[in-house]
């Protein structure tokens, strides 16, 4: 690349980069008054008071970036907390340059008792009217999905075209998804890499305040903020979009056996005081993926009833505790995913809501032939066609095991680890190590009658 072209790339970087922050600053402005921040000043002057109690001595900068409230807001309050005799100047900062802050003992009574009701610490929240507003300017069903995004996300990934044509309307619908089939047959790689259908971002605040009650939003665990040099400190904290937002890539929600009701409801930590929003608040703009379902500590039903006002609503009702509700947006892509047939999991009245229901079955022989191709490029095996027609006809035809996406990525690792093992070369496998392999993945019949209870649950059966 030349000169001119690095600096034409440079500056068409630098357009974008300008009219995404653009886009942000009338997402979501950043408040310069207290009156747009939503939020009380008594409210805001505690969560001063408690930063300062936890951090001892702070400047105006570091308290902006702890409570992310722009400069004009902040000095309204610093000069409401000096008159009410809550806090006092301790001279300049170690840079020489800025005066720093610190509690008096009233207001250190103040910032116990704040503590005492609510252990929040963080950026100031966003009020739920706001992030309701915000939800649905950025809902996930505004980024459609068109057959050229989805060949390109699964460009490398065998699937047949007949699924995609599912897929594709599925992700569309708005409505929720159901994905089944045997085990090992790809359901969940492909579900987990439909989040790449979008690839534009949304903002994420950290948390959301109810009554002025906080409720903790963003998870570092599931939220993928997205970098950026349109949100420096050169910007000093008064221009830009609203600093309690994180914008972050569509969040991607996946959770499996582990699921139970309660994660589906507002947590209150009594020892922090401290509420954590449920998954699919985390899940809003994005996509939420219930894996393995059917064994889950909640039964089926209980987990399909939870979400039969959110789909036809599109809206969600939590709950404070003492009977203090709270409605919220419900905008994600629901997906279910079982390798238990539909029918065993839910009645028909509650299959009816779901808008597709997808069946990942068996493979055929060609397509075991590209994944078994792409497995051996991965690892650096030497791909002998003589080795794969023996894994389909000697293997698993004579032994009658169907074809299963999984089965070319685990058979030849295990035969990799044997051959490494006896010290030989690990790209070259032959079919000795491939039946080894074989006779450790799959559970021995043999081993099977013998370990067996009684005769009758002693019966052979083809088990992976």
């Amino acid at each position: 690349m030349t000169t001119d072209q690095s600096m034409s790339a440079a500056v068409s970087a630098e357009g974008v980069q300008r009219s995404a922050l653009e886009g942000l600053r009338t997402l979501a402005p950043r408040p310069l008054t207290l009156d747009d921040t939503g939020l009380s000043r008594h409210f805001l002057t505690e969560l001063l008071i408690k930063h300062l109690y936890d951090a001892g001595l702070l400047t105006s900068k570091k308290l902006m970036q702890r409570t992310a409230l722009a400069g004009p807001v902040l000095e309204g309050l610093i000069e409401f907390l000096r008159k009410e005799v809550l806090i006092d100047v301790h001279g300049q900062g170690f840079d020489n340059r800025e005066l720093s802050y610190g509690l008096t003992q009233r207001g250190r009574d103040v910032a116990i008792d704040a503590f005492a009701r609510s252990g929040y610490l963080g950026p100031a929240p966003v009020p739920v009217e706001r992030y309701r507003e915000l939800v649905r300017a950025q809902s996930v069903h505004g980024s459609k999905v068109t057959a050229t995004s989805l060949n390109r996300v699964f460009e490398s990934v065998v699937l047949r075209d007949a699924l995609k044509e599912q897929l594709g309307p599925a992700m569309n619908s708005g409505r929720a998804i159901f994905i089944y089939g045997p085990a090992g047959t790809g359901k969940t790689y492909i579900t987990q890499k439909l989040t790449g259908l979008f690839d534009d971002s949304c903002l994420i605040p950290y948390a959301i305040s109810v009554n002025e009650q906080v409720v903790s939003l963003f998870d570092p665990l599931l939220h993928q903020p997205i970098e950026e040099a349109i949100h420096t400190p050169s910007l000093l904290f008064d221009q830009g979009y609203d600093a309690r937002f994180v914008n972050c890539r569509r969040p991607r929600v996946v959770t499996g056996g582990e699921l139970g009701m309660d994660m589906l409801e507002i947590h209150f930590n009594p020892v922090t005081k401290e509420f954590q929003a449920p998954l699919q608040l985390k899940a809003n703009n994005g996509i939420f993926i219930i894996d393995d379902m059917g064994r889950q500590r909640a039964t089926p039903m209980e987990i399909f009833n939870r979400w039969i006002v959110p789909m036809e609503e599109k809206r969600d009702y939590l709950t404070l505790g003492a009977g203090r509700h709270f409605q919220t947006p419900f905008d994600q892509i629901l997906v279910f995913s079982s390798n238990i047939n539909p029918l065993d999991l839910a009645d028909e009245a509650f299959l009816r809501r779901i808008g597709y229901k997808i069946y990942f079955g068996y493979l055929e022989r060609d397509e075991y032939a590209q994944i078994w191709q792409q497995v051996c490029a991965e690892k650096g095996i030497a791909f002998d066609p003589g080795l794969l027609e023996f894994a389909i006809s000697e293997l698993h035809a004579r032994r009658d095991v169907a074809l299963r996406p999984c089965h070319p990525r685990d058979l030849l690792g295990m035969a990799q680890d044997r051959v490494r093992y006896l010290g030989g070369d690990a790209a070259s496998l032959d079919a000795q190590a491939l039946t080894w392999a074989w006779d450790s993945y799959f559970v021995s019949l043999d081993a099977e009658v013998e370990m067996s209870p009684s005769p009758a649950a002693g019966r052979r059966n083809d088990h992976v």
